[in-house]
């Protein structure tokens, strides 16, 4: 099979077409013949050697996948389904664990499959489940037009959320706003801590930036309010005032989902499949999207993430859909 390799830790140039065995299914997997696999942040810092697989994990990069399930638990033999996958996707064939599938509905492209679950099980275990967000409340999403972002604006607004984003353009602003947030803010043109607490703070965060957006994000976190990290790409380090958390009772915490067990993946994609799911059927939920990439140009969408011009989620067309 044709899968993406990873030469050495550097630039977008050095993912190169590699010819790979098929891999086979063991205990509990299954077979895909990936038709798309999505293109996500730890991909890039996986090729540029600050994430590096799970033990056991392909050094394939691509966390998530849609194609047909060709060998592996009989049940699902024949069926087109989308998977979170440890690493492997950016290939002809991924193995996947079979509880971690979700089955295709009818009218879902794979293209859009392929770009639902990393995003999916992201925010709603982050937002949802860590940060307790519920119907009424305020949800203010850094990164409003990445694939995290848009994936939170169309799930929160679908469970009765109030939705704030920051971009870096008015052009992304806009974006953001057609997708559904309530509010979106230039940060490079306006201070998002005012602009927030002018429209009473936010209940809910999710951050993706971290360092010195941290103690920013405390400011416009209204009482009893929850801050959820995702990502550090303003740095893991950060000064904060612990009396401010104290007087307005509020709640950090953060997770990372590549190398959680499998058992609680399942229970994730259980979860997802009864509650989010059924949106997915009625057509209500569909990912945004930017651009889709032949696999062996896997080092330009890459760099088109990287570029930061994307809005929505950039796709690899890796076999026949």
């Amino acid at each position: 099979m044709r899968a993406i390799g990873i030469a050495a830790p550097g630039g977008p140039e050095v993912l190169r077409i590699e010819t790979r065995p098929v891999p086979v299914p063991g205990e509990g997997q299954v077979l895909v013949r990936v038709a798309f696999a999505g293109v996500n942040r730890p991909d890039v810092l996986q090729r540029l050697g600050r994430y590096p697989p799970p033990p056991g994990a392909p050094d394939v990069p691509g966390l998530e996948i849609a194609g047909e399930i060709v060998a592996g638990a009989p049940e699902w033999i024949g069926r087109q389904a989308c998977a979170l996958v440890a690493g492997g996707g950016y290939a002809e064939y991924c193995l996947a664990r079979a509880e971690h599938c979700l089955p295709v509905p009818a009218g879902l492209p794979l293209a859009e499959a392929a770009a639902l679950p990393e995003t999916l099980f992201t925010v709603w275990h982050n937002v949802f489940e860590r940060g307790c967000a519920r119907d009424g409340e305020t949800l203010l999403v850094h990164g409003g037009t990445s694939g995290i972002g848009t994936m939170a604006i169309k799930l929160a607004k679908l469970f009765g959320l109030t939705v704030i984003v920051t971009c870096g353009s008015a052009q992304k602003c806009d974006a953001a706003r057609a997708l559904g947030a309530d509010h979106a803010i230039d940060y490079r043109a306006e201070d998002f801590v005012a602009a927030v607490n002018g429209l009473s703070g936010a209940n809910v965060i999710l951050d993706m930036v971290a360092g010195s957006y941290t103690q920013r994000n405390l400011d416009c976190l209204a009482e009893d309010g929850r801050l959820v990290t995702i990502a550090v790409l303003g740095g893991a380090r950060a000064e904060i005032d612990m009396a401010k958390v104290m007087v307005r009772r509020h709640t950090l915490t953060g997770s990372t989902l590549r190398g959680r067990p499998d058992a609680f993946k399942a229970l994730l994609a259980g979860e997802i499949e009864r509650k989010v799911w059924p949106l997915v059927d009625q057509g209500l939920l569909r990912p945004a999207m930017d651009r889709i990439f032949p696999l062996e140009q896997a080092g330009e969408a890459q760099r088109r993430m990287e570029a930061g011009g994307h809005i929505g989620k950039i796709v690899l067309a890796v076999g026949e859909d």
